[in-house]
This record gives C-alpha cells, sequence and structure tokens, in this order.
C-alpha cells in the first residue's frame, strides 16, 4: 500500500502548475483552478515500483498524475499480471477505484511520481457544485477506457509486431503532446517484462520481436531514450493513422 513521502516537492499552486500550461490541456476559469486547488487535499511523492493504489483497496483517493509515469494492472492468483493501460503527467488516477468499493484493480508507480491527491468523499462535490468539472471528470474516464479498448484490439487482433508498434507510436504521441519529445526521442522506462504484460505475450516472444524490429531500423534505444527513427512507418504498421490528440481537461 501506498505511505505518503513528501520529500523535496514544494506545494505547487493549481494556478502556477506547469502542466496547465501545456497544449495538450483545456484551458479553465480561475475560479474552477482555485475551486481544484480547494479540494485538493496534498502533493505526494510516490517511489517505482510501489502500489498508488492496491487491489482491493476500500479507501482509495484519486489522484492527478503530475509527473512520472504509472500504470493500472490486475493480477491472477497465480501471480500472471495483465496491465491495462499507462498513465502519463495529468492523467487522472483511479476513478473507478474510488467510485467503488473496494478497488477491482492495482495502479503501481513506474518511474517516481508525483500526484496531486483529492479526497474520495468530495469527488461528489463536483457534481453538485462544479457540473462543469464533473462533465470532465466523466470525460476522462471515457478517454482511459478508449486507451484500454485500444490495447485489447491489440492483444485480440494484432501480431506481436504489430502490438509494439501500436504501443510505441501511442505512447510516442502521448508523450509528443506533453512536450516530452526531443527529435523523435523521448524517456521510455518500460521493461520487456512490462511490455510483455501489457500485449499479451511471452517474454521470450516480446523479447524477439523488440530485438527484430530494432534490426529492421524501426526504433533505437541508448540511455533509456527511445527515439522512432520513422514514426509514420511505425503508425502504419499498426493502423494507427494519425489523428490530432485533442486537448483534454486536467484536474
Amino acid at each position: 500500500m501506498m505511505k505518503p513521502d513528501h520529500r523535496g516537492q514544494p506545494a505547487v499552486p493549481c494556478l502556477a502548475c506547469p502542466l496547465r500550461m501545456k497544449p495538450a490541456f483545456k484551458d479553465k476559469s480561475d475560479e474552477e483552478v482555485r475551486f481544484i486547488q480547494a479540494t485538493k487535499l496534498e502533493h505526494r511523492f510516490v517511489a517505482a515500483g510501489t502500489d498508488i493504489i492496491h487491489p482491493g483497496q476500500e479507501d482509495a483517493e484519486l489522484y492527478t498524475l503530475f509527473s512520472g509515469w504509472a500504470f493500472r494492472y490486475k493480477s491472477l492468483a497465480d501471480g500472471r499480471r495483465q496491465i491495462l493501460n499507462f498513465l502519463l503527467p495529468g492523467d487522472l488516477v483511479g476513478l473507478q477505484a474510488s467510485l467503488l468499493s473496494a478497488s477491482a484493480h492495482g495502479i503501481e508507480a513506474l518511474t517516481d511520481v508525483e500526484l496531486c491527491t483529492f479526497p474520495r468523499k468530495r469527488i461528489w462535490d463536483l457534481f453538485v457544485k462544479m457540473p462543469a468539472l464533473a462533465y470532465e471528470v466523466a470525460w476522462l474516464g471515457s478517454r482511459e477506457e478508449s486507451l484500454i479498448d485500444e490495447n485489447l484490439t491489440s492483444v485480440g487482433q494484432r501480431n506481436a509486431s504489430e502490438r509494439i508498434a501500436a504501443l510505441l507510436i501511442s505512447l510516442y504521441r502521448r508523450a509528443d503532446a506533453l512536450g516530452l519529445v526531443n527529435d523523435h526521442s523521448f524517456q521510455f522506462p518500460l521493461t520487456q517484462q512490462q511490455l510483455a504484460d501489457a500485449l499479451g505475450l511471452s517474454l521470450v516472444h516480446t523479447s524477439k520481436t523488440w530485438a527484430r524490429l530494432r534490426r529492421a531500423g524501426l526504433f533505437a534505444m541508448s540511455g533509456g531514450r527511445l527515439t522512432l527513427l520513422n514514426p509514420r512507418l511505425t503508425a502504419r504498421m499498426a493502423s494507427l493513422f494519425d489523428r490530432e490528440l485533442e486537448p483534454r481537461p486536467l484536474l
């Protein structure tokens, strides 16, 4: 279970939040941002490999991922795990878990992360006092569902090469919208085991396919950064054609 850790991060006023200045997110009125600030419980640090929300947790809060990467997962009794989707800065974390009596999944910090924490007991205040914000929370929940739909399509219909290509181009586009891509290169913290868990492949099959695609010149890895050498080719391989990522709400 996650334990609060306040190492080295001062409180970030919502009106001065650097995420709000990125083109990936919609503008909000000062009144809405002040309401979000008043609702915010704390700013947390969580170390890589730690559960932000653990399966079965009954008191999960709602979070906005301020920095770092995380992923949502479900595990079977024998330890096998399916990664459902990856979470990047600005994503809403734990909506389903905070609305249910007990979380049906876990959320783990992939890297060290910082989280803006909102108490689950105040979620309903949005619907009463700020219905426009409540709609945006519902919209963000639908967006997360669409990401999972895409991953399910990969697992069900794409071959191993197409699955890897689809995941890479999706993460690339999401990172690019956040200003995290430079010269087609971005920080890529996933291990091959995590890739396998997300794509429904064995570790051996994932490793062989990854190596084959790298030798074919689809991408390069160096210093923990992944460079897409031909993003259009990667998108064509995955049958994920160019589409603009519309600006999204930020809680």
